[in-house]
């Protein structure tokens, strides 16, 4: 027969469980938003220096048919990249769910241990 005490430790203990949990799950949140925007800034960095490179092509070029030539070749470098960032992005994203499903599993089976080992026995 459990006590008042018995159950409010168990409240309290998983009170406190509980808040760590929503505490790695906000820390998990955090890694994530920084490596997706690290990610993100790789890429505006790309559309820059293609935008600084397509400049400099119009400044420098001597003549209308060495403009569109560097622009084509600008152009074809800048797609090759945004795909080699898109594998990228995609593969960070998948990392990025592994961990959450990760920790959605860990945490799971947590909580189905301390409801088994709360839960009375059957007679």
């Amino acid at each position: 027969m459990t006590t008042v005490n018995d159950t409010m430790n168990t409240v309290n203990e998983m009170t406190n469980k509980g808040f760590e949990r929503m505490t790695s799950l906000g820390e998990l949140n955090l890694r994530a938003f920084e490596r997706l925007a690290s990610r993100q800034m790789d890429s505006i960095n790309l559309f820059m220096e293609h935008g600084i490179r397509v400049m400099k092509l119009a400044t420098e070029s001597k003549g209308y048919n060495e403009l569109v030539k560097g622009q084509v070749e600008a152009a074809k470098e800048l797609s090759e990249r945004l795909m080699s960032e898109a594998r990228t992005n995609i593969s960070v994203a998948g990392e990025v769910r592994d961990d959450y499903r990760h920790w959605l599993e860990k945490n799971l089976a947590e909580v189905g241990a301390e409801l088994r080992k709360g839960a009375p026995s059957a007679p």
